[in-house]
């Protein structure tokens, strides 16, 4: 059990309120970092159920803490969806919603 707890980040919304997420991967494009998140939260009315989260990794001052920031940009997204699907095409079921 506590091994599940470790893929599971805390994180604050714009409302203050702390939303876990769980961790699936870490995706490089061009150089930046994109972490690849899925809501634990059944309450969370935002996302649909299995919608993942892609946040961009952004360095802090501090080497043991990094902070995450929203894509705006719907074409780095798609790219970064698809790394991580292609990765977990044999792990995941993907719905394509076109």
């Amino acid at each position: 059990m506590d091994e599940e707890l470790d893929n599971i980040i805390v994180l604050n919304d714009e409302d203050g309120n702390e939303v876990n997420f769980e961790f699936l991967d870490l995706v490089e494009l061009d150089g930046e970092e994109y972490v690849i998140l899925l809501p634990t939260d059944e309450g969370d009315n935002e996302s649909e159920p299995g919608e993942v989260v892609i946040l961009q990794v952004e360095d802090t001052d501090s080497e043991d803490e990094e902070s995450y920031v929203s894509v705006e940009d719907e074409e780095v997204l798609n790219k970064v969806f698809e790394i991580f699907k292609e990765k977990f095409k044999d792990e995941f079921d993907f719905i394509d919603e076109e």
